[in-house]
């Protein structure tokens, strides 16, 4: 059996483009899917390192709550699809429970690169304003993460450009889709 479980970010949940076609995909492609949900993160965690570090423990002890009555030994194939904020917990949680996955990282922040990258893949707007994109490629780099960017997108992944957005849209969920069916790209 195969699970997929997203890990939202700060506003931006699993009924949004990136994570609802993501779990679309995994449906589509047999797995279970367990869409977390994320409530009462600090205010004003942007550029605020303290904050940041309290969203995240936030996040992984919301997501242990959510996932506590999990039985992984079930599934013999688990990936973690986490956005922003929820990258970080991803791959804490993955860490922390001694967990076999493979994970996507739909704009990771710098944070998330203390964890195990191993067996990921990264997506980054060279906009964000939650990440520098200099520094995300260098981590990318020193840690043997696959990086997919794209140009003067946010932290979403979007543009003022609709047609540009969905044309990265498209892209990213092709390399989502491959890496959930193959585990690489």
């Amino acid at each position: 059996m195969k699970l997929c479980i997203l890990f939202p970010g700060i506003g931006y949940h699993c009924d949004k483009p990136l994570l609802y076609y993501s779990s679309r995909l995994a449906r589509a492609n047999g797995y279970d899917v367990i869409s977390l949900k994320y409530s009462d993160f600090p205010e004003g965690a942007k550029g605020n390192a303290e904050k940041m570090r309290t969203a995240a423990e936030h996040a992984l002890r919301q997501s242990e709550e959510q996932l506590a009555n999990t039985d992984f030994t079930l599934y013999n194939n688990v990936v973690l699809i986490g956005k922003s904020i929820g990258t970080k917990a991803a791959l804490a949680f993955r860490e922390k429970h001694r967990l076999s996955a493979k994970a996507v990282l739909l704009t990771p922040l710098e944070m998330t690169f203390v964890h195990d990258t191993s067996r990921c893949i990264a997506f980054h707007g060279t906009s964000d304003q939650w990440a520098a994109t200099s520094e995300i490629e260098r981590l990318c780099r020193e840690h043997d993460v696959p990086l997919f960017e794209y140009s003067n997108a946010n932290h979403s992944v979007e543009s003022d450009d609709v047609y540009l957005n969905l044309d990265y849209l498209r892209d990213i969920m092709e390399k989502t889709d491959c890496f959930l069916k193959n585990g690489n790209i």
